[in-house]
């Protein structure tokens, strides 16, 4: 398989990289530059593009590890909603809402049947957990199927992180009033592919940036007047990490590819989602240690790869978890 980038892949990631290039407002450049449209249909102003393109992006914003609802937004909220959302929903949607999903539930990151019950009527009642704040979130409701809801309309109470919800109205991502069956579904099978999909972009950037910054410290930083680069144990710790960073890369790449093209990547993405949760933490706490005391400084940019890692890790599931998850999906094609 060719991993290059073809020439309107390699603007995006070009594009990208410039925007976050000391931008002091990232979240308003990337939505100037068009960054946050890429999978937007061309009606309403966006490039109809698709998994590939936003991962790029999302990869990008991880090299850099900014701070912005990247992930919310792009990967759970745009995507979905352009790929199964209704004409209606599409032009209420993603037509300047910031949009986030409430998907995981105590003890589970990303339940395959969620617990979260819907009545006949649509109202929605349950407990989300990890749900950041947004002008309207897709949650993942029993059956299983994607609704939308308002966090701020009745019955809904968001309070650090935990979404409470109880009886609250919502409506089906994709039209009717209650869950359709094979329809809602698909929709919830849809956006946990993408939720790890970018996830993992996510993760590759960020594990990316981090072995950057340390691949510079090792190269300037001396001592006994040689720079720490040239010592053996230094060289082969940072080849430990760009092995973890690179191998993150390849299989991303082709989950998102596999992804964007209407492939099954179903295994893909779980062998990405268990190697970032297992490899990139220690990789990270390897590019610490090659940093010395500057490594410990949280106002080092180092700090907030770490961060964006670990929230990652714990977004998926962690390493046990992911890993139990693909020893099942091995077991089940025996």
């Amino acid at each position: 398989m060719d991993f290059r980038l073809d020439e309107t892949h390699d603007a995006i990631a070009r594009l990208a990289a410039e925007v976050l290039a000391g931008s002091d407002k990232p979240w308003t450049d990337l939505g100037r530059a068009g960054l946050l449209t890429l999978a937007v249909p061309e009606r309403l102003g966006g490039a109809g593009l698709g998994a590939l393109e936003t991962a790029l992006v999302l990869t990008e914003i991880g090299r850099r590890a900014v701070d912005v609802p990247a992930l919310q937004h792009l990967a759970l909220g745009v995507l979905t909603v352009a790929r199964w959302g209704t004409e209606a929903q599409q032009d209420e949607l993603l037509t300047g809402r910031t949009l986030g999903a409430a998907i995981a539930e105590p003890g589970d990151p990303l339940p395959a049947a969620p617990r979260t019950a819907i009545t006949a009527g649509g109202t929605v009642t349950g407990v989300k957990t990890g749900v950041i704040a947004a002008d309207r979130l897709l949650v993942t409701v029993a059956g299983p199927a994607v609704v939308i809801i308002d966090p701020a309309g009745p019955g809904a109470t968001l309070t650090n992180g935990i979404l409470y919800l109880n009886e609250a109205p919502s409506r089906l991502l994709g039209g009717g009033a209650a869950v359709d069956g094979a329809g809602g579904a698909d929709c919830h099978a849809g956006l946990l592919r993408f939720a790890i999909a970018g996830a993992c972009a996510l993760g590759d950037g960020a594990l990316a940036g981090a072995l950057a910054l340390t691949a510079e410290h090792v190269r300037t930083r001396q001592q006994f007047g040689r720079p720490l680069a040239t010592f053996q144990a230094v060289a082969q710790q940072v080849a430990d990490v760009y092995v973890a960073s690179r191998t993150l890369h390849l299989v991303v790449t082709s989950a998102v590819w596999r992804l964007g093209t209407g492939r099954n990547a179903g295994d893909d993405l779980d062998i990405a989602a268990q190697w970032l949760t297992a490899e990139a933490p220690p990789a990270a706490r390897t590019c610490h240690h090659l940093h010395g005391g500057l490594g410990l400084s949280i106002d080092y940019p180092l700090h907030r790869h770490t961060a964006l890692i670990r929230d990652l890790v714990r977004f998926l599931g962690g390493g046990e978890h992911r890993l139990t998850v693909l020893g099942e999906r091995v077991c089940s094609s025996n």
